[in-house]
């Protein structure tokens, strides 16, 4: 794929859709694996089909849409539902990341992912920006923004990669711990190196 494309990651409730809404705005074609992941478990479709099959009609809410809330407390409980959910819905969220990162059409690709430092998906990154907040910060803001019980906020960080390792990883860096003018600046800051690369590449 001769497109460049820039990793945009973070740990829950770093940021990331603040982050990645600016570029947006500065015109960068977005593909967003948390969006594709919920695209492809749409009603009606086969992989939600297959997980109602395995575990159960209380995984889906009454209007057919997956019981978000259910599936997450099932995996985080068992390892094993864990590993089946993964095998099934990660090849569908890679074969439609492809297609959609081919399909942008802007100087360059974001590819917005929790898991780009964890997995696979960072080899198609040319370069890998991180959205960073203490986990502190991470907490107040998923507590307050999905409602959820801390212990429950405090398992989710716990199961994704820590942050100093993020950090190690990232080409670049976005402090979102200083406010939205901050951040504006930041992100047009990397727009334009970003456009610099791309252009280089190309």
């Amino acid at each position: 794929m001769s497109k460049f494309i820039v990793g945009l990651t973070g740990g829950i409730g770093s940021g990331k859709t603040a982050a990645s809404n600016r570029f947006a705005k500065l015109g960068i074609g977005i593909v967003d694996a948390d969006v594709i992941a919920r695209e492809v478990v749409e009603p009606g479709s086969p992989a939600l089909q297959k997980i109602a099959a395995h575990f159960g009609d209380s995984h889906l809410l009454s209007d057919g849409q997956l019981n978000r809330a259910a599936l997450r407390q099932t995996i985080f409980a068992d390892p094993a539902a864990k590993q089946w959910l993964e095998s099934l819905l990660h090849p569908l969220i890679a074969s439609e990341t492809q297609r959609q990162l081919q399909n942008v059409c802007s100087a360059y690709a974001l590819f917005v992912s929790p898991l780009l430092v964890e997995s696979q998906q960072k080899a198609m990154c040319d370069r890998l920006a991180v959205v960073d907040v203490p986990e502190s910060v991470q907490l107040s803001r998923t507590m307050l923004r999905d409602n959820n019980e801390q212990a429950q906020v405090e398992r989710i960080i716990a199961s994704q990669i820590g942050r100093q390792a993020r950090l190690a990883a990232a080409s670049d860096v976005i402090d979102n711990t200083l406010g939205l003018p901050q951040l504006d600046l930041r992100v047009s800051e990397l727009h334009q190196q970003f456009l610099k690369l791309a252009a280089n590449k190309a």
